[in-house]
């Protein structure tokens, strides 16, 4: 593989040198991460797109509200891509990757790109190098990333580290209003949308939403929001209604934090959590090694006999990686 010719086909927007490069830095081949970490480091440096992550319990209509969202941005001109994490089966260890079914007009649009990835063992919503991938769509030319999580519903804040922005979508009467998500990840939302406010249910989403933006300002005021955010707003995406709004919500949120300098922290701060997060993993791999399992099988030997105590086997062993 020429990584220097697919880097440049990469930035020359070729979706099919895209989709390549994501199933490489998707690979945990050794190999493969180092022709990932060369592809990574050869991209333009200067390209940005605005991220947005989006979360929802399962069922919301997250992949319905990309399609219509999605669409609308298209229209307007703008590239958009898709990163959509399934969650992978803890027994077969396999992923439906449905999304590009459940979005056919999105992903027929010459102007969007729809990547679906599964989870595997990694929690927090995203899949694990989920934010090399947004990288490569912003190498490529996108002007709009849509990071799409599992859907769990209380546990997906990770999206928030390698977003700009981040959308939580609901469902209105779900039974308990603030039952629907936890407040970690209120705490983490910008925007908190109530999806499917349309016929029926159109009173109920409004409810639904009166009750959220009456939470939200229970909560801390964060330094990164100017007045009237995070805010709850309702939404259709099945009949489009409330999309513009959203956009114009979150243009407006984008151009507060870029004049005010946000933008640029949090960039910064994000690049140093996954810098640290990069590490762990790394020291994690080591422990994969064969003779790191030979030794780590010899002491949880002599800890099961009685011989040495947990603490001290723990200590010793690490003095062995230290030294390896």
């Amino acid at each position: 593989m020429d990584i220097q010719d697919l880097a440049q086909r990469v930035t020359a927007g070729e979706r099919r040198a895209l989709a390549r490069a994501i199933t490489l830095v998707e690979s945990a081949r050794d190999d493969h991460r180092a022709a990932a970490t060369t592809l990574l480091a050869a991209l333009p440096q200067d390209r940005q797109a605005l991220r947005i992550g989006l979360s929802g319990t399962p069922g919301v209509g997250k992949s319905t509200f990309i399609e219509s969202f999605g669409m609308m941005l298209t229209a307007q001109g703008k590239r958009v891509a898709v990163l959509a994490v399934d969650p992978s089966s803890s027994r077969s260890g396999g992923s439906i990757l449905g999304d590009k079914t459940r979005m056919d007009q999105l992903s027929r649009d010459p102007n969007a790109f729809i990547r679906p990835s599964p989870s595997q063992t990694h929690l927090g919503g995203v899949a694990r190098r989920t934010r090399e991938a947004v990288r490569l769509c912003e190498a490529a030319g996108f002007d709009v990333v849509l990071i799409e999580t599992v859907g769990v519903g209380q546990s997906e804040t990770v999206v928030a580290e390698m977003s700009d922005l981040f959308l939580l979508l609901l469902a209105p009467a779900g039974g308990d209003e603030l039952q629907g998500v936890k407040r970690g990840i209120m705490e983490m939302a910008d925007v908190i949308l109530v999806n499917k406010a349309d016929g029926d249910l159109k009173a109920a989403a409004t409810r639904t939403c009166a009750d959220y933006a009456g939470a939200l300002r229970l909560l801390r005021k964060r330094p990164q929001d100017p007045d009237g955010y995070p805010k709850a707003m309702t939404v259709s995406a099945l009949q489009e209604n409330g999309l513009g709004e959203a956009w114009e919500a979150l243009e407006t949120l984008t151009d507060w934090r870029r004049a005010n300098g946000f933008w640029d922290r949090t960039r910064a701060a994000q690049a140093r959590y996954w810098f640290n997060e990069d590490v762990k993993q790394r020291l994690l791999a080591r422990l994969q090694a064969p003779d790191a399992q030979a030794a780590l099988a010899d002491l949880g030997d002599k800890v099961a006999e009685g011989a040495v105590d947990p603490a001290a086997a723990a200590q010793d062993f690490v003095d062995q990686l230290g030294r390896a």
